[in-house]
C-alpha cells in the first residue's frame, strides 16, 4: 500500500485546509517514525497544491502558509494526544498517526490516522462464520483500528453468507469520526447519528435501538432487551492493549479473537482473564495501604484533574495520606525513590492505566480498584471500569461519620482498624510535628524492653523510621576540619611516586 493512502494523505490535508489551521503538530508513534520525513514532504506539497487553488478562487488572495512540525518520544502513552508538547510550538491542532485510544483531549482539536494494516478479508469472513453457526449466539464484531478500512468488505461479505445461514445474526461495531474537538462527543465514522446495524439471515439490515456503548473508538447499540452477556464477541485484531480493555470491560461475555497476521483463531484467552484475580489481589492489598502515591499519567486526557482531586478527597476520607507524583512514564526505577508508598494509583487512558507492576517495589492499580479498596464496605460484582471519565461523580465518597469497626484483612489474616491520619490535627502543627511523628513511629511491645516499629502513617514518619537519614549535622562543632592536600600529577606517575627506574 502506497505512502499516501496508508497514512491518507488527501483527508488529512482537508482537515488542515478546511479548519484554517497554520500551525500543526504531526505525532508519530516509534515505530513508524521512520516514514515521518516523506509524509512531511507528501502532506507539504498536498497543502501547497490546495493553497494554490484556494488563493485562484479566493480574489483576496488570503490564504496563510501552513507550518508542520513532528512530535515524538512523547511523555506519557503514545496512543494519546500530547497537547504538551503540542503547546510547545502553539499549535492550532494535532495530527495522531498511528494506534490511539480516542480518549477526549482538553484544549486543542485532533485528526486521527489509523494506518491501514492488511488482512485476508476471505479466511476472516470464513472464520467468523464458521464460528457463528457452530456457537449459535448472536455476533458482535469489534476490531483494532488499523482494520477499519476493511471492515465494510468484511460485512459485505457476511452480508451474503448469511443468506445460506438460517438463524445467523452478526453486529458490526461502528468507528468514531476521525475528526475530535476538544471535550465533544464523537459521532459515528459515517457522518450521521444512526446507531450500529445488524445483519441478519433474511439479508436486511436493520437499525438496533438500545443501550449504547463504546470503547477504544468503536461504539455500538444492541436490540432492546439484549445484553452484552447475551453477545459473542468476535474481535479482529492482535492481542494489544485494546483486546485486554475488551476482555476486561466485557469479562462477562465469551470472546474469540481473529489473529490477522496468522489467519488463525484464538479461543484460549486463560491468560487474558486471569488479570482479573491478580486485579482482585492488588485490591485487597491497597485495602492494607497506609501512604498512596497518585501517578499522574496523562496531561492532556479531558477531566485528569478532576480525577486526581477525586482520590485525593478519597484517600483522605479514608484516614490515608496521599502525594502526587509527576514523572512521565513510570518504570520500577523511578517508583523505587518512593518507598513510602505502600500503593499507586496510575491516572491515565484506559489503555496504558493496566501496568504490569510484579517488577515495582509497591502495586499499581487504577482508580477504578482504587474505589473499590477505599470505599468501606463496597464489592466488586465482576464489572470492571476502564476509563476514569466513567467513575467521575460516578459514587459518593465515604463519609467520615461512617462505622469505625475493625474490617478483615484477607492478606493479614486478622482484623484490623484503618487509621485516621487527620486525628489531632491541632497537635501535629507547628515544630512539634516531627516528634508526633517520631512518637507514632515506635510502640512497645508487650515486652517493655523491645521496641517494633510500626507501619509509616505519613512520609515524615517514614523518615523517621529509616535507619539512614542523610548525612548527620555535627552541632556544636563550628570548627572547619583540616584540609589536607592531595596528589598532582597524572594517573600514569604522580610527583611522589618513583619512576619505573628508580623502583628497580
Amino acid at each position: 500500500m502506497d505512502l499516501e493512502s496508508n497514512y491518507e494523505i488527501a483527508r488529512t490535508a482537508k482537515f488542515i485546509s478546511g479548519g484554517g489551521f497554520t500551525r500543526v503538530a504531526l505525532q508519530f508513534p516509534d515505530e513508524l517514525l521512520k516514514d515521518s520525513v516523506r509524509v512531511v514532504s507528501v502532506l507539504r506539497d498536498k497543502l501547497r497544491r490546495l493553497r494554490e487553488s484556494q488563493s485562484d478562487s479566493d480574489r483576496n488572495g488570503d490564504v496563510k502558509d501552513v507550518s508542520l512540525f513532528v512530535m515524538a518520544d512523547t511523555a506519557y502513552g503514545s496512543c494519546c494526544v500530547d497537547e504538551v508538547g503540542a503547546s510547545h510550538i502553539n499549535a492550532d491542532c494535532v495530527v495522531h498517526y498511528g494506534h490511539t485510544c480516542f480518549s477526549p483531549t482538553t484544549t486543542l482539536p485532533a485528526f486521527f490516522v489509523f494506518g491501514k494494516a492488511s488482512i485476508s478479508v476471505s479466511n476472516c469472513v470464513k472464520k467468523l462464520s464458521d464460528h457463528a453457526v457452530r456457537n449459535g449466539k448472536p455476533v458482535l464484531v469489534l476490531f483494532g483500528l488499523e482494520y477499519a478500512h476493511l471492515i465494510q468488505q468484511i460485512r459485505d461479505e457476511v452480508v451474503e453468507t448469511c443468506t445460506s445461514s438460517s438463524g445467523l445474526e452478526i453486529q458490526f461495531a461502528e468507528t468514531m469520526s476521525s475528526d475530535m474537538k476538544p471535550s465533544e462527543s464523537h459521532k459515528i465514522s459515517n457522518g450521521s447519528s444512526e446507531p450500529a446495524s445488524v445483519f441478519s439471515d433474511d439479508k436486511c439490515i436493520r437499525t438496533v435501538a438500545g443501550n449504547r456503548y463504546s470503547i477504544g473508538g468503536l461504539v455500538w447499540e444492541l436490540r432492546e432487551g439484549h445484553k452484552m452477556e447475551d453477545y459473542l464477541l468476535f474481535w479482529i485484531g492482535s492481542d494489544n492493549a485494546a483486546f485486554a480493555s475488551v476482555v476486561l470491560t466485557f469479562n462477562g461475555c465469551e470472546i474469540v479473537r481473529y489473529d490477522a497476521r496468522s489467519n488463525c483463531m484464538v479461543t484460549d484467552l486463560s491468560q487474558q482473564r486471569r488479570i482479573l484475580k491478580r486485579r482482585y489481589y492488588l485490591i485487597e492489598k491497597a485495602k492494607d495501604a497506609n501512604i498512596v502515591g497518585i501517578l499522574v499519567g496523562t496531561l492532556g486526557v479531558a477531566g485528569y484533574l478532576h480525577m486526581i482531586n477525586q482520590m485525593k478527597e478519597l484517600i483522605t476520607a479514608t484516614g490515608k495520606k496521599a502525594y502526587t507524583l509527576v514523572m512521565g512514564r513510570p518504570n520500577p526505577a523511578k517508583l523505587a525513590n518512593f518507598p513510602e508508598c505502600d500503593i499507586f494509583i496510575y491516572v491515565s487512558c484506559a489503555q496504558t492505566a493496566l501496568l504490569d507492576s510484579k517488577e515495582y517495589l509497591a502495586p499499581v492499580i487504577t482508580p477504578f480498584e482504587a474505589m473499590l479498596a477505599f470505599n468501606r464496605g463496597s464489592e466488586w460484582t465482576g464489572a470492571y471500569v476502564m476509563e476514569f471519565q466513567d467513575l467521575i461523580n460516578s459514587s459518593p465518597l465515604v463519609s467520615r461519620n461512617q462505622s469505625k469497626e475493625a474490617r478483615f484483612s484477607f492478606l493479614k489474616g486478622a482484623y484490623v482498624e484503618d487509621f485516621d491520619i487527620q486525628e489531632d490535627d491541632e497537635d501535629k502543627e507547628g515544630d512539634l510535628a516531627l516528634a508526633n511523628a517520631t512518637e507514632k513511629a515506635l510502640q512497645l511491645r508487650d515486652n517493655p524492653n523491645s521496641l517494633a516499629k510500626q507501619p509509616a502513617r505519613s512520609g515524615a514518619e517514614f523518615l523517621v523510621s529509616r535507619s539512614y537519614q542523610g548525612l548527620d549535622i555535627l552541632n556544636g562543632n563550628t570548627l572547619p576540619e583540616p584540609y589536607l592536600i592531595g596528589r598532582s600529577g597524572r594517573a600514569a606517575g604522580y610527583k611522589n611516586e618513583k619512576s619505573g627506574e628508580e623502583k628497580l
